[in-house]
Parts: C-alpha cells; structure tokens; sequence
C-alpha cells in the first residue's frame, strides 16, 4: 500500500513515544508500536505493521540497551541465556503468526496485554536481588522463559520487553530496573528474528520503520533518564508499566472487536 508523507511523519512521531516507553520500562515498544502504526499511521495491513515494527523496535532496543549498559544495570549472562533459548521461539511464533488472520492477532495480543498488566501489579512491592547473576540455580528457568517469551513475542511479532520483564525477574528474581535493562538484548535479539521473517514475504517498509527508528532515539533517550529517577520509588515502575499496558489492551479490545464477533459467527 502507498504511505503518504503525513503518515511517515506521523510515523515518526509514533517513533519518538515508542522509544521513550522502551527506555522507560524496557518493554511496551511493540506493544504500542502496532497498535500505533495501525491505528494512528494508518497502514491497514496488520502484518504489514508487524513487521515493519519488528525491524524498528530492534533497533531502538539496541541503541536503548547501550545507554543502560554505560549505567551499569544489565545482567549480561542472564540476558545472553534468555535471549539465546528465545530466537528459537521467535523463529517458530513467526511463522505460526503469519498464518493467523491478522486482526484476530490483534484481539488475542490485546488478552494477553492484561494478563501481563496484571502479574507486574502483583509484584510491584518486590525489590528483588540487585546482585544476582546467572547461575545454576536459575539457568533452566531463564531458558524456559526466554523460549516461551521468544515463541509469544514471534507469534505477535512484538519485542517481547513487556513478557521478557517479567520473565526475567520470575526467573531470577532481580529488580525492575535490572530486568529493564538486561531484557532490551533479548527485545533486540526477538526483533531482529521476526523481522527477517517478514522480510521474506515482503511485508516491511523500510523508508517507514526508518522514520519510526529516527523519532524511537530521541525518545528513547528521556525515557532511559526517567526509568532511574522512578525505580528509586518502590513499586512505582512497576505500576507504571501495568497501567501502559491496560490502557493499550482496552484500545486494542475496542478496535479489534469486530473480528472477535466475526469468530463467534
């Protein structure tokens, strides 16, 4: 489908707000950044959408992990072993999702938007262990995670840093801020994988998820200085990430709804 110039500067504007939240809670960039080319940019292809953000979001989690690395916060053994065991899973979801209808995929993205939302709230009073590393004890629980969230991430062609957050503290149980910045290896790693995939069946703009790449570093760059004011309040991160994500899923139910009752029909 033609993109106007209105929509690749709109695009970019998407750009600048998705980095900003991936620097900020190191998940939520896909999980925005669809809903955002579809429903604000206006590409009416979901795939499409899929995996034009896959290219973008990969590389603004790359640019944003770099900025939590100078800081000192990624666990690099724990990341390395989530994002391993996960592009396998990425590869396999990818695939299985290209075949599903795409605004269904949309409707079940939504689903599991709130179940996500919900788990960070329950365990928003956890301070977790800033010294952990990988070890025997949590290597076999980072590996199933990082399979699990790499098959979910491919199959709705997100990042994943809103299912690799939480994966990364159930598995180790490190802090939030610890968990934001480790898991942007993985959001990379993921993106890169589903977006070769959509690659190959030509459903990625490039011009598009440039702009959205351009826009994605100045935002990313706020959003990485305002994730270390906020991690320093208990919980407050934690919040912050749940509500995006209601908030998000609630606008996602609505628009993609009609292929719901469609289902049913």
């Amino acid at each position: 489908m033609p993109i106007s110039l209105v929509q690749y500067l709109l695009g970019s504007v998407s750009g600048l707000f998705v980095g900003f939240i991936l620097g900020l809670v190191g998940g939520g960039g896909s999980i925005l950044a669809v809903p955002l080319i579809v429903y604000v940019v206006g590409v009416s292809d979901p795939h499409l959408a899929i995996g034009t953000t896959a290219v973008a979001v990969a590389v603004n989690a790359a640019i944003n992990l770099s900025t939590h690395a100078r800081a000192g916060i990624v666990k690099w053994g724990c990341a390395f072993l989530f994002a391993l065991t996960g592009i396998a899973g990425a590869f396999l979801g990818s695939s299985l999702g290209k075949a599903i209808d795409g605004q269904k995929l949309l409707f079940l993205f939504a689903l599991l938007m709130i179940a996500v939302g919900i788990l960070m709230l329950r365990g928003r009073q956890r301070d977790g262990h800033p010294d952990v590393q990988l070890c025997s004890a949590n290597a076999l629980k980072l590996a199933i995670f990082g399979f699990f969230t790499g098959g979910v991430s491919g199959f709705f062609g997100i990042g994943g840093g809103f299912l690799i957050v939480p994966g990364l503290m159930l598995a180790t149980d490190m802090p939030i801020l610890n968990a934001v910045g480790s898991s942007l290896l993985a959001v990379a790693a993921f993106g890169i994988t589903t977006a070769i995939n959509y690659t190959v069946s030509g459903w990625v703009d490039w011009l598009l998820a440039a702009v959205f790449v351009a826009g994605g570093i100045v935002g990313g760059l706020g959003g990485v200085k305002l994730a270390h004011g906020l991690a320093a309040r208990r919980g407050l991160l934690n919040a912050v990430f749940a509500s995006l994500i209601f908030l998000v899923a609630a606008y996602v139910l609505y628009r993609s709804r009609g292929a719901f009752y469609s289902g049913l029909g």
